[in-house]
């Protein structure tokens, strides 16, 4: 009795031991230059890896556990891994990649606060719809606002860059749920649908281009007009910019751009580039030097000719390997149609009504450049409306400096003032 006992225990234990390591687990990794969140979610079939500091999220790992509270990860993504013992209430351990060893120690997350989500029950319908484009197959949710007619206005809602789903969500954020939600209670109609890839969407997504991203939203467009008589676009980032493009092609009734790129996309990765070094703390003339080789090297991804060697700039050799990196991204079809276009050609063909919003703490689409070009490139209209929104991010989220590692901890989803705005501006056309 008393063996069957101890094996019970043992059993126990591992058990114990196996539950304790589930769930969500960060910690902070120093790198000697800068200090990383790691967070872990070792819940389910598909674990996975978010540094949230890069905004890098759903890295792909693989977890191994033994029955004395050992755990082994892998990064095959990064070649990296991760090895460590279960302390009662940490996981102390080991981060190795490049041969590089740090010691790196979990613990569990605590619940990430998200009260801007919408919660049921809503005075609003919502309908489950499905769009094609080509090959490419959308699906997505309308809400219909309630005694909604074809006279009520109605946008699509197109995601920023990478593959989002219909929420645009990132961090347990649900932007697009919020404004849809906000938009349904006050009137308004929304699609908002997965991208490619992404939840119940399919297409093409190695080769595919913000083209390709626009007709998808075209055809969200299309399936509008077969209800609605006054149908618009509202995309943040990349989706801001494609909301620009099917105003200027005469698709769009009216338009709301949040965050969206109006300058070149050259112009656009050399200050994305400018900005990340000087927070790292690099010293002005290497920085100069990186980004003077960044717009060189961009130049002639799109127009020809030969791009600047590493070995050629008088840089560190760290720089240098992101140089390199920097290089073999651009060869991406993706990243070498969003660095030919320039926005800038196609706002005097815009005829409809625009909101224009971008924050004034955005680290990754400056708001002076780009609402400058808006206001100087628009035809004059009482109806269009461009502004900085002080004090916010890239998401606007208030914010204290607007990097991307404050994104995650913030609570606020989206500023109400501007959830106001756009409420507003559309009641108001």
């Amino acid at each position: 009795m008393k063996r069957i006992l101890s094996i019970l225990v043992v059993l126990f234990q591992v058990a114990f031991v196996a539950g304790a390591q589930e769930g969500n687990w960060s910690g902070k990794l120093d790198t000697g230059s800068r200090t990383l969140t790691l967070v872990f979610h070792l819940d389910g079939d598909e674990p996975s890896m978010d540094c949230p500091d890069q905004a890098a999220m759903g890295i792909p790992i693989k977890v191994e556990r033994n029955a004395t509270g050992g755990i082994s990860i892998k990064i095959p993504m990064l070649g990296a891994s991760y090895e460590g013992m279960w302390m009662l209430k940490q996981i102390a351990g080991t981060f190795t990649q490049n041969g590089q060893a740090l010691p790196l120690t979990l613990s569990p997350e605590v619940p990430l606060k998200r009260p801007q989500n919408p919660v049921p029950p809503f005075p609003y319908a919502q309908e489950e719809v499905a769009f094609d484009n080509g090959d490419a197959h959308l699906e997505g949710t309308l809400v219909l606002p309630e005694g909604w007619s074809r006279a009520t206005p109605v946008l699509v809602m197109v995601t920023g860059s990478g593959q989002e789903n219909r929420d645009e969500e990132i961090y347990e954020h649900r932007p697009f749920a919020v404004i849809a939600d906000v938009l349904g209670r006050a009137g308004i109609a929304t699609l908002r649908y997965d991208d490619r890839g992404v939840g119940g969407s399919t297409g093409e997504v190695m080769n595919a281009t913000t083209i390709d991203f626009k007709d998808d939203a075209l055809a969200g467009i299309k399936l509008l007009r077969e209800r609605f008589d006054k149908v618009g676009v509202i995309g943040h980032s990349e989706g801001g910019t494609i909301a620009l493009m099917l105003a200027a092609e005469g698709e769009a009734d009216f338009i709301v751009s949040l965050a969206g790129v109006a300058v070149s996309g050259i112009e656009t990765a050399v200050r994305q580039s400018r900005q990340a070094l000087e927070d790292t703390g690099y010293g002005k003339d290497d920085i100069d030097t990186y980004c003077k080789a960044v717009e060189e090297a961009c130049t002639v991804r799109v127009h020809g000719g030969r791009m600047p060697f590493a070995d050629e700039l008088n840089l560190p050799d760290e720089l240098k390997q992101n140089y390199l990196a920097f290089i073999r991204s651009i060869q991406v079809p993706w990243m070498i149609k969003f660095l030919s276009l320039d926005m800038r050609t196609l706002l005097g063909d815009i005829s409809c009504p625009v909101l224009a919003l971008n924050g004034t703490r955005d680290i990754q689409v400056d708001y002076e450049s780009n609402l400058g070009a808006l206001r100087e490139g628009l035809p004059a209209s009482p109806k269009n409306h461009v502004e900085a929104i002080e004090g916010v991010n890239h998401l606007f989220q208030h914010c204290t400096t607007g990097a991307l590692s404050e994104y995650r901890n913030i609570e606020e989803t989206i500023s109400p003032e501007v959830l106001e705005m756009m409420v507003n501006w559309i009641s108001g056309l």
